[in-house]
């Protein structure tokens, strides 16, 4: 994927760009330098970022650091510990996990409240108030309990057994997205413990059954949207901090995420004995409009922050992908460029609607053509997208009155995102740029989908931020087999999501 292959093969050289000796002795310039170095800071942040090993203004600087190597083993112990309640979904069981959680809860003293909505299924909430007579909106860390099915027989350990081996815990829910869940708690008890004076309520909101059909999100927006409280901020997952050869490369904050409109696509023919085959069959039809299907490329479009995403990132690509990025609404009118996007997955899906195949059905026999045949599609629509335009266009490509498209199912979510000139975003880049100097900070369209597309709507800025990095091999293990996060990183990334939770929460 060319975009994930730029950056890990040429990112490293902005790190380089000033090292951290060299800002140190340029501070200790004159008033006049120091006012062309912040100007130049200004317009590099990463650049002129904090190295981790210098002091800092970032909250977790000012904790003993006994207290953060107690958090550093709670965060391990509780990872294990979490990992090991068996939450696959169906059919969920979320309450062991909400007890895992109500237990610490309670025991740190932090407010909080159960609710199961069916049984054995159920919502966590939390909350630390904010301690200054005048509040900010609130800020929600929202994480799902459930996670994906696994056969343990493809596994090199027992998937819930949270065990450590080659200095990686492994469990299913390790990369989604127990780890996030498990950050957000420690960081919960870490402002409660440091008594964070906070200009805002910080809201630890767990929810079950996203995997599936969303109902736990659903049944709180619909029955406690008070407990909400109008919040002005949501962290959530869909980040990616892509590692390679022992250096971060990017940070990606998912500000925003396609939506899904899957159709059933349904042939109808002739049927009979397969001893003589019969043009017309309901089989043949439906290979015909699929290949017409598959042909049709939807038309290119740029959404704003696709446009800042690619801009961001064409200093790391060779000249003639730079050109494109930092003017891509011109490039997308090249019929060269077109056709690179076709060809790179990575660059095709932020550019238009796609279309995949997935499903296929006909007959139970092989020798019997059957009356119908059927498939189904995987149709995913960037925000502001038209699922009424795009299916007549469908429809018409087809131009078979005997094969019938309809959407699966019968609500569809408008695609939704957030913009990145908002505290919290910044609150990201500076935190960011303290623990991985040099790195880019990068908003991201997801291909896939995530609750913050049901947040948005009600005014909140939701974006997709993890304060764990990974390879590109443990990130490929999430819904797959061997899903495991390092412990270093299990370690660390609690910290983090507390520096960037308290430089937009914490009172100045």
């Amino acid at each position: 994927m060319r975009l994930l292959n730029w950056v890990n093969t040429r990112v490293a050289g902005k790190s380089k760009a000033m090292p951290g000796k060299r800002l140190l002795i340029l501070r200790r310039l004159t008033l006049v330098t120091g006012l062309v170095i912040l100007a130049f800071a200004n317009r590099t942040p990463a650049a002129a970022a904090a190295t981790p090993g210098e002091p800092s203004a970032m909250a977790s600087s000012r904790i003993p650091a006994g207290h953060l190597q107690q958090y550093s083993d709670l965060a391990l112990t509780w990872m294990q510990e979490y990992l090991r309640i068996d939450t696959t979904n169906p059919p969920g069981h979320e309450m062991r996990a909400v007890s895992f959680y109500k237990n610490i809860l309670d025991q740190e003293g932090i407010e909080n409240h159960v609710f199961e909505y069916t049984p054995g299924r159920g919502d966590l909430w939390a909350r630390l108030p904010h301690t200054t007579p005048e509040a900010k909106r609130p800020i929600i860390l929202l994480n799902h309990m459930d996670v994906v099915t696994s056969d343990a027989a493809h596994w090199k350990v027992p998937p819930f057994s949270g065990e450590i081996k080659d200095g990686w815990l492994w469990g299913r829910g390790a990369q989604d997205m127990k780890d996030e869940g498990l950050a957000q708690l420690v960081v919960m008890v870490m402002l409660k413990r440091e008594k964070v004076e906070l200009d805002r309520d910080v809201i630890f909101l767990a929810v079950a059954d996203e995997e599936a059909d969303g109902t736990g999100t659903d049944w709180f927006i619909a029955h406690q949207r008070d407990l909400l409280e109008n919040a002005e901020f949501l962290i959530n997952e869909g980040g990616e901090n892509l590692l390679a050869n022992g250096k971060v490369k990017y940070v990606g904050v998912d500000v925003g995420e396609k939506t899904t409109f899957w159709l059933h696509v349904v042939a109808h023919g002739r049927p009979g004995h397969a001893s003589r085959p019969n043009p017309d069959s309901a089989p043949n039809r439906l290979v015909h409009a699929l290949n017409r299907i598959l042909a049709y490329q939807t038309p290119l479009k740029v959404l704003p922050v696709v446009e800042e995403f690619l801009r961001e990132m064409a200093p790391y690509e060779p000249p003639e992908e730079a050109r494109e990025y930092r003017n891509i609404r011109k490039a997308i009118r090249e019929v060269k460029f077109q056709q690179e996007v076709e060809n790179d997955e990575s660059l095709n899906f932020l550019l238009r609607d796609t279309i995949s195949l997935t499903m296929l059905g006909g007959s139970e026999q092989t020798n019997v053509i059957p009356p119908e045949a059927w498939a189904n599609l995987d149709v995913r629509i960037l925000p502001g997208g038209d699922p009424k335009a795009l299916l007549a266009n469908i429809r018409r490509v087809v131009e078979d009155p005997n094969v019938t498209v309809e959407p699966l199912n019968a609500e569809f979510r408008e695609a939704n995102y957030s913009p990145t000139n908002t505290p919290l975003y910044e609150a990201i880049r500076e935190v960011s740029a303290k623990y991985f100097p040099g790195t880019p900070v990068v908003p991201h369209i997801t291909s896939g989908y995530t609750e913050n597309q049901r947040y948005r709507p009600l005014g909140i800025s939701s974006y997709g931020f993890s304060p764990y990095s990974a390879t590109e091999e443990e990130g490929n293990t999430e819904h797959g087999n061997d899903e495991r996060i390092r412990v270093e990183e299990v370690r660390q990334g609690p910290r983090i999501l507390f520096d960037v939770v308290a430089a937009v929460a914490g009172s100045k």
